[in-house]
């Protein structure tokens, strides 16, 4: 497995409104920065502004779980990458993986399903032929990349103090 698994589909650099208190980046950055890295990637299948005002189509977000593995501090590049885990034809499935640019350290990882949506009727819709083969496409670019260790991870206390259930 590579260092740097994923397509690479964004970079930034940690700016410093970014950081908290505890002198890192926040955690409500990290999930900016990941949704403007599935921009980039809608942008790459052809889901953009034009895209939208031409089909009334776009996706919704109903679903992510995001980790943070290590910090990142102001100043700080970085680069994420995107690995299409499963689509159909109303939904996609992604994992992201957000990388320290030059030490090339995993900071955190986002995994999220959209679903595609007619804006007229605030209803679930089919991606058009053209998106479906988009699809495919950069898919196939992600050659032999195994699932992510982290794919559908829970959270959970292995010894609970407490717990409900």
């Amino acid at each position: 497995m590579s260092v740097l698994d994923g397509l690479p589909v964004y970079e930034g650099v940690v700016l410093p409104e970014w950081i908290d208190i505890n002198g890192h980046m926040n955690v409500a950055y990290y999930l900016l920065a990941f949704d403007q890295a599935v921009d980039s990637l809608w942008t790459r299948i052809g889901i953009t502004a034009d895209y939208i005002a031409e089909t009334r189509g776009s996706t919704f977000a109903v679903e992510s779980h995001v980790t943070w593995q290590r910090e990142l501090n102001e100043g700080d590049d970085f680069l994420i990458t995107s690995q299409i885990i499963a689509f159909d034809q109303k939904r996609i499935h992604q994992f992201q993986r957000l990388y320290h640019a030059q030490e090339q350290y995993l900071a955190a990882t986002a995994e999220w399903m959209n679903l595609h949506v007619d804006l007229d009727a605030r209803r679930v819709s089919h991606w058009p032929a053209k998106t479906i083969a988009a699809l495919h496409e950069v898919a196939s670019e992600q050659n032999e990349t195994p699932p992510p260790p982290k794919l559908g991870s829970r959270m959970g206390i292995k010894q609970p103090l407490f717990s409900i259930g």
